[in-house]
């Protein structure tokens, strides 16, 4: 269990040794002792602010050290970091900081003009005034901190109007930050390409571990052009890559990740969604020396929830596995009783890696966060020997001509067709059916499927209830910020009506007769 007083920044920082490389990004190699050096000069800088401990301090930055010092300043200052996606607007940026009473910033230069009217009336540091000369260096003396205080507010990607932040503790993120560390035997060595936002859990989870154990991260700016991914993988001799279910289809996609040979590869993880089976051989196949460990998490258990271990993706197909050491997983019925093996019903957790609740949101608390426990939001069912599965999200099951239909497994059956690189499922409002099933996919570079193709191949492998009543080919599925698939924007594609939702030019579509 993590020190009872230390805090965040303390625990991650504690055994990076001052000459090996800490973070690299598009400045160059920073080392350990860099980064001490700018969480020194942050945290006086945040010290002349004169603020309240436990005061919100947003974090406006791409991934780079900038934003690796900022936030290590504010948590080790007893301040209470508010990261905010760089794809937001700045309204969205404004809503959100007034909603949990931010009016203090650390900023990247460049985004201060995009900004600006988000930034107008805010104490401000930006990341061209932390430029460390010998005379600046500072001696950092971090807050002492209760472990059950908020560390970090995590703003959900959920699609209510209304702001949704989660309150995430100092206890939280250590005890998380160990646990995935125990499981993934994570080394001084290791070297992580990452692709994910800090902003994200997900992403964040991934600089607290290395720092943990001592190693090092190489930030990459996007997936736009996913064969950079794969260069700088070569390049800086990464030993792991960590992604969610779109990064993965789009290096299969369109890059050399199938078919390159990159030996630094340690592990590969891939959480944020249900990756289907084929493509999950596909990355086992195409990288066979780096062992694929397949997660499950919510930004409401601070990042992990569960593994699959990588010798059994096989054995334990489509599963989630079982809970990360310090968590208990459980599928629980409408009453909260457990249920048999094979039945469904929601996935619920416990553990120290359990957030808090939610900033300002008593009742979305309650209803989320039940005695002790995380109701997930999933629904799920365990094997005899207790490993999960889940069927869908809650709010994602199609209910059409009576049926209760999992989007996941028609979603696999369109990723059988070996040209098909993506596909999502959702329903639109039917006066007969209650519920039309509609798909949308694309397409892998250079592949031809066409609606027919799709609805042909669901015909012959699924049940009638389940076979979509249309088919569309889209340019690209539409994503978050993280890279998740947003089926609330799919939805509303397919009751506006199939135009609303494709490229004309690529657009194929069709609807399934009676």
């Amino acid at each position: 269990m993590p020190s009872t007083d230390m805090s965040t920044a303390e625990f991650l920082l504690a055994e990076g040794r001052p000459d090996d490389i800490a973070v690299i990004d598009r400045t160059g190699h920073h080392s350990y002792a860099e980064l001490r050096d700018q969480v020194a000069l942050l945290s006086h800088d945040i010290g002349e602010w004169g603020l309240e401990p436990g005061s919100r301090i947003g974090l406006l930055s791409r991934n780079s050290l900038f934003w690796a010092a900022a936030y290590l300043a504010i948590l080790g200052s007893g301040h209470v970091a508010v990261p905010f996606a760089t794809g937001l607007t700045p309204q969205d940026v404004a809503s959100k900081a007034a909603f949990v009473g931010c009016d203090s910033f650390l900023v990247d230069r460049a985004l201060t003009r995009r900004f600006e009217p988000a930034l107008a009336h805010a104490r401000q540091v930006r990341d061209d005034a932390v430029q460390v000369s010998p005379q600046d260096a500072r001696p950092w003396r971090p807050a002492a901190v209760d472990p059950d205080a908020d560390a970090v507010l995590v703003f959900t990607s959920g699609t209510t109007s209304a702001p949704r932040a989660v309150r995430v503790t100092h206890r939280n993120i250590q005890a998380n930050t160990d646990s995935i560390i125990s499981y993934l035997d994570l080394r001084r060595d290791d070297r992580m390409l990452v692709v994910l936002p800090f902003s994200y859990c997900f992403g964040a989870s991934l600089l607290h571990t290395h720092l943990r154990v001592g190693a090092s991260v190489s930030l990459s700016d996007s997936l736009a052009y996913p064969e950079t991914v794969i260069e700088a993988i070569d390049r800086d001799a990464c030993t792991g890559f960590a992604g969610v279910p779109s990064s993965y289809q789009l290096l299969l996609r369109a890059s050399s990740f199938a078919s390159r040979a990159l030996p630094s590869l340690r592990h590969l993880q891939q959480a944020g969604g249900r990756l289907p089976q084929p493509q999950i051989d596909q990355i086992v196949a195409a990288q066979p020396h780096a062992r694929l460990f397949v997660m499950y998490g919510q930004t409401e258990a601070t990042a992990r929830l569960s593994y699959l271990p990588p010798e059994l993706l096989r054995e334990r197909q489509g599963s989630i596995g079982k809970g990360v050491p310090g968590v208990t997983l459980g599928v629980l019925d409408a009453d909260g009783v457990e249920v048999d093996a094979g039945v469904v019903g929601q996935i619920v957790a416990s553990g120290a890696s359990i957030a808090k609740g939610y900033w300002d949101d008593p009742q979305g608390t309650s209803e989320k966060f039940v005695a002790g426990t995380l109701r997930t939001g999933d629904l799920g069912r365990v094997d005899e020997d207790g490993f999960i599965y889940v069927v869908d999200r809650q709010d994602d099951f199609i209910k059409s001509w009576g049926f209760r239909i999992s989007s996941h497994e028609i979603e696999d059956a369109v990723l059988e067709l070996s040209g098909v690189a993506a596909a999502a499922v959702v329903g639109r409002p039917d006066d007969e059916a209650g519920e039309a099933i509609v798909a949308y996919y694309t397409v892998k570079d250079g592949e031809v499927v066409t609606a027919v193709d799709v609805l042909t191949h669901c015909r012959s492998t699924l049940a009638r209830h389940q076979v979509p009543h249309e088919a569309h080919e889209v340019a690209e599925l539409p994503t978050n910020q993280n890279g998740k698939v947003v089926k609330s924007t799919l939805r509303q594609w397919a009751a506006r009506g199939v135009n609303q939702a494709a490229d004309p030019e690529k657009e194929e579509t069709l609807c399934a007769p009676g």
